[in-house]
């Protein structure tokens, strides 16, 4: 990026009909705007947020670094209402993807096909070997680091990267895995190890889930976004998208967005929708016409349904020896035993759980979560450097139930904001209970004292427009593109219909290269 100045790039008219308007530039949107503008295609990004300079832009203030998050208003209920924001949306070029943890994991084979093997959930329409290509094609292309030897899955190919080394809290994990006798391993982290062109290697200064300011960070924004703007596309940062427009023929034929203080309309020949599992079936919704009155691309009844959150509980305890956990990235140690192992289990799915680092500030909320306040609070800080904790991505069900419909209430733009449902199942109350209880024996083996359970976390978004087999049944197909307007499609984690153990960004990223390759061949045959 130009320090201080403007990102030369091509620049499309509003009158030009671009080949896709993508809307949205996170793991989904962000990496096909990039594969679809190098493959010859026009291209233009919408984002609602603003395009950071993290070099210049960003502080080590997890205040600061606010700026990053979704805060928009909305609102949330059901039995378990979420909590939105730093924990599993962004507002920004490069989406999620700028602040997020950059833990980068493929899916258990099994899940792709979750109700035909193991029993629950529903099928993805997608063969594993295939998406293993895929993620391979994304490792490389982010740098991912590392272990030379993964302890889960098939076998494939070194991480292009060596393994960040362990911080103490990270010795912390091996020490209670070792115990119990189970496996771990380095976390796979998109973040350099070693120098990468122009790009540093990361120097573990803790700021990783409030925006990297060093560009160590494999974000979408410092890696596919510049490709694409180097291969042709145009990113519009501060470009709130309200609408797809449809035509009688049931096709889009562009997107109307607010920016500079006024509506506009681009045209376009196809439209992408990637605002992640909230702000894309609101997208939808907001879309209704006469022939489409539930919602654009709703004639199944399930834009909005079987959202999906993944469980993050933790259990923490404290040292007699330093751990100063904020060194370095948050995540650098995990175990997947209970995503592979079905044994044993009283629940359907699986969770890997990992190390943990919180910055103080987080850390500081989460004692006051937990009753301490005044002079409490204040002893309780003071041993921060002697904490750790072990911290679950668990597998929450799909569920109808669970989902994101429109509220009276408008936002500034003038468009109705998002309500947010959603309430565990018995199956993701049991799985929590046995992560809880496992994660404390290896705590506790570790040396770990004062054990304490933060029990109503939850991180990632997902579900809301899934992709199936068939039209009666999903929104979309395999390729992302709508059942009932061929040239919408819809890439982010959104198309989901299980969403597995492991943070989803890698599978989102695979997915779009994935739907890239299929757009370029269906044009090749005049099927667009």
């Amino acid at each position: 990026m130009v320090p201080s100045g403007w990102v030369p790039m091509r620049q499309y008219s509003n009158d030009d009909e671009v080949d896709f308007a993508i809307v949205g530039t996170g793991a989904g949107g962000g990496t096909l705007a990039c594969r679809l503008a190098e493959k010859g295609f026009s291209v233009v990004g919408f984002d609602a947020g603003a395009w950071w300079r993290p070099l210049e832009e960003f502080a080590s203030d997890e205040s600061h670094q606010a700026k990053l998050y979704w805060t928009d208003e909305r609102i949330c209920d059901g039995e378990n209402p979420l909590q939105l924001g730093s924990n599993n949306s962004g507002q920004a070029v490069g989406g999620s993807t700028v602040h997020f943890a950059m833990v980068s994991l493929r899916f258990r084979p099994e899940w792709f096909k979750s109700r035909s093997l193991l029993g629950y959930g529903a099928d993805w329409p997608l063969d594993w070997q295939e998406m293993w290509d895929y993620y391979g094609q994304v490792e490389q292309a982010l740098g991912i680091s590392g272990p030379v030897s993964y302890p889960w899955g098939p076998k494939r190919p070194r991480y292009p990267y060596r393994a960040h080394e362990l911080n103490e809290a990270a010795r912390v994990l091996a020490r209670g895995a070792e115990a119990l006798g189970i496996d771990w391993a380095a976390t796979p982290l998109a973040t350099l190890s070693a120098p990468r062109g122009s790009a540093h290697p990361c120097v573990y200064r803790g700021f990783c889930v409030t925006g990297c300011a060093t560009n160590a960070k494999q974000s979408v924004l410092v890696t596919w976004i510049p490709k694409a703007i180097a291969a042709g596309a145009e990113i519009r940062d501060l470009a709130m998208v309200g609408r797809v427009v449809t035509n009688d023929d049931d096709r889009a034929i562009g997107v109307e967005y607010f920016r500079e203080g006024r509506w506009q309309f681009q045209r376009a020949k196809n439209v992408v929708v990637a605002g992640y599992a909230i702000e894309t079936p609101r997208l939808l919704l907001n879309s209704a016409t006469n022939r489409f009155p539930d919602g654009l691309a709703n004639r199944s009844g399930l834009v909005g349904k079987n959202l999906m959150v993944q469980a993050n509980q933790a259990v923490f305890g404290s040292f007699e020896e330093e751990v100063r956990w904020y060194k370095g990235p948050p995540s650098l140690a995990i175990t997947e035993h209970w995503n592979y192992k079905d044994a044993g289990k009283d629940f359907f799915g699986g969770y890997s759980y990992m190390s943990q680092g919180p910055l103080p500030v987080v850390w500081a909320s989460a004692q006051t979560g937990r009753g301490l306040w005044g002079d409490a609070l204040g002893d309780a800080m003071l041993d921060y450097n002697h904490q750790a904790g072990l911290k679950i991505v668990g597998e929450m069900m799909p569920q109808e139930r669970n989902r994101v419909t429109l509220a009276d209430e408008k936002d500034r733009y003038g468009l109705p904001i998002a309500r947010v449902t959603y309430s565990w199942c018995d199956n993701d109350k049991r799985l929590i209970a046995h992560s809880l209880d496992f994660m404390e024996r290896a705590l506790g083996a570790a040396g770990g004292k004062n054990i304490w359970r933060q029990t109503d976390d939850t991180c990632h978004l997902n579900g809301t427009a899934r992709m199936g087999a068939h039209a009666s049944t999903s929104v979309v197909n395999a390729d992302c593109r709508s059942w009932d307007v061929p040239n919408l499609w819809i890439c982010d984690g959104s198309v989901f219909p299980t969403v597995g153990g492991v943070n989803p960004s890698l599978t989102i990223q695979a997915i779009a290269c994935r739907t890239a390759d299929r757009i370029e061949a269906l044009a090749k045959r005049g099927e667009l």
